[in-house]
């Protein structure tokens, strides 16, 4: 009998979030077009994480894979707050509704604002569309009612998700493709592969693709073999499209003999490979890394930053490699530490 490798645990915390804060305007429209258009976008928007961090150290309710609490100005000029929860599971969980509930109280009644609640379902199970919470006892009632985005009802607009110019199209492709394949390597390898083309063909800036490819090769988790052999696809795909983003961070961890955190994904393969050079007592060596990284990231690098990463200590560099990948710009990136 042969046994098929195993597709690895699928991960969908991380790039959710990520991809949301980055393109923010976008996932509105692309899953909650009404109240996108009800945003006047032209006066900007904040992640407020602070309080958001503070509602949530106070109630524990459970798992929160994703949310984000957002303000925004309305087309009437008034001001508002938008409560964002993206729920990862693969069952219903009965209390998901109370969560949405309790938390869009727990921030109106700390903050004085109206918070406008909305709900990303992922799961697997195409019947269970929790969108609304509420009690009514004694002649009073209590009722919220949140928009959902159910991510199987797009499982039948393949052809259409391929062609849109949203990028949330491309996640919401991605995480499709996902859950149809996860018993099926090969087949999510070939998935994969489609998708990171589709990735390059759409011409955006090196950052969103950047971004957008973390997204997919987190989600989409392949065996070791497979995914060498999507490395090689993607070398191809880049020297077609004249598009250098992804292989050259990959490929130079590789020649460092750093498979085993490849294997774990992008951002920690760089880390412990930079790591294993330490331990090893090759600091020189590890400096080397980290410069031809920051150059293939940030771009030439100057004499300044050269002369930082040569004084830099063992923990510096450590830190440097752990966060290169989520750094906006170089300067913010060392600002961090």
């Amino acid at each position: 009998m042969v046994l098929k490798p195993q597709t690895p645990a699928d991960d969908y915390d991380s790039p959710w979030k990520e991809v949301l804060e980055h393109a923010f305007p976008e996932f509105m429209a692309f899953y909650f077009p009404e109240a996108h258009a009800a945003i006047d976008w032209s006066q900007g928007y904040s992640f407020k994480s602070t309080e958001l961090r503070q509602v949530v150290r106070d109630a524990e309710l459970g798992k929160r894979f994703a949310d984000a609490l957002v303000q925004v100005t309305l087309l009437d000029g008034t001001e508002g707050w938008v409560y964002i929860h993206i729920e990862v599971q693969g069952e219903p969980e009965s209390q998901f509704p109370k969560r949405i509930y309790t938390y869009n109280y727990r921030l109106f009644d700390r903050y004085d604002r109206p918070i406008a609640s909305f709900a990303v379902l992922a799961d697997q199970n195409e019947h269970w569309r929790p969108d609304h919470f509420g009690y009514d006892i004694l002649g009073c009632r209590h009722r919220l009612d949140f928009p959902i985005a159910k991510l199987l009802d797009y499982a039948t607009q393949a052809d259409a998700l391929e062609d849109h110019p949203n990028p949330f199209a491309l996640v919401t492709l991605a995480h499709l493709r996902t859950g149809q394949t996860r018993h099926d390597p090969e087949a999510r390898y070939q998935a994969k592969r489609t998708l990171v083309r589709l990735l390059y063909k759409r011409g955006w800036e090196r950052q969103r693709i950047l971004d957008l490819f973390a997204v997919l090769d987190w989600m989409m988790r392949l065996p070791d073999g497979l995914e060498q052999k999507l490395w090689q696809d993607i070398d191809q795909i880049e020297g077609e499209t004249q598009m250098r983003y992804v292989t050259s961070v990959e490929r130079l961890a590789t020649e460092r003999g750093l498979q085993k955190g490849m294997e774990q994904g992008m951002q920690q393969g760089l880390q412990q490979g930079v790591q294993q050079g330490m331990q090893q007592g090759m600091q020189k060596e590890a400096q080397a890394i980290l410069e031809r990284l920051l150059r293939k990231r940030f771009g030439p690098l100057s004499p300044e930053t050269r002369a930082r990463l040569e004084s830099a200590t063992l923990d510096q560099l450590n830190h440097w490699a752990d966060q290169i990948l989520d750094a906006p710009t170089l300067a913010a990136l060392f600002e961090e530490h």
